[in-house]
């Protein structure tokens, strides 16, 4: 079984998967490796429908350089990775091999381990260190949730106008509705709040999954 959009109920979903591209063979090991290896955090890899996204994604805009925050076991990255430029690179930014371990396999497998640059330390450090100037193409969000602003606040400004930057979770399982909220989900709804009124990009707000922020940059 692969995460699928909240709002789809399973039948729903499997339309919906066998009406776009579904994972190919090696999407669906690196899934079912994870959730046999991972079950108690498996739920933190994306949905095959946002996969497809961030690949055509990737494509639409011709992506040469792009920024992912949270890699996970590497299913976005492997997504992403697939739709850069002929020569497009991928800085991946995680702090555990236990998870990135897994993703290393992988990519290796699907020949992209040469586009990708995986850096294990905080985020936050990896995306000050980078040179000020905006050449991102797209960049992926999807970390803990507490630092959501601040990614986003080093990721803009390096971001290049007509780039995208993709956020995940913004809909924290409903709990952005909830009268008392957990930490995660108050940070998310801040997030949101914030980014919504940020002039740099124009964004929407997407019912994919979790809930993902699809902005572009001014």
């Amino acid at each position: 079984m692969t995460r699928k959009s909240a709002q789809l109920d399973e039948q729903l979903h499997e339309y919906l998967l066998q009406h776009g591209p579904r994972p190919d063979t090696l999407q669906r090991e690196l899934i079912e490796d994870t959730q046999r290896l991972l079950p108690d955090s498996a739920d933190m890899q994306i949905s095959p429908e946002q996969a497809s996204l961030l690949t055509l994604l990737a494509k639409a805009i011709r992506a040469e350089y792009a920024v992912e925050v949270g890699t996970f076991t590497g299913y976005s990255a492997l997504a992403i990775a697939r739709g850069l430029n002929k020569d497009g690179r991928l800085l991946c930014c995680d702090v555990s091999t236990e998870y990135t371990d897994v993703a290393r396999h992988f990519w290796h497998r699907a020949g992209v381990s040469e586009r990708i640059e995986l850096r294990l330390a905080p985020a936050l450090d990896t995306l000050r260190g980078l040179e000020n100037t905006a050449v991102i193409d797209l960049s992926f969000i999807d970390a803990d949730k507490t630092g959501y602003i601040a990614y986003w606040n080093e990721i803009v400004p390096r971001t290049r106008s007509g780039g995208f930057i993709v956020v995940d979770n913004v809909l924290a399982g409903g709990r952005v509705l909830h009268e008392r909220q957990d930490e995660s989900a108050h940070a998310i709804h801040e997030f949101n709040r914030y980014a919504l009124r940020d002039q740099r990009v124009e964004l929407t707000m997407l019912p994919i999954s979790d809930g993902i922020t699809l902005a572009r940059r001014h």
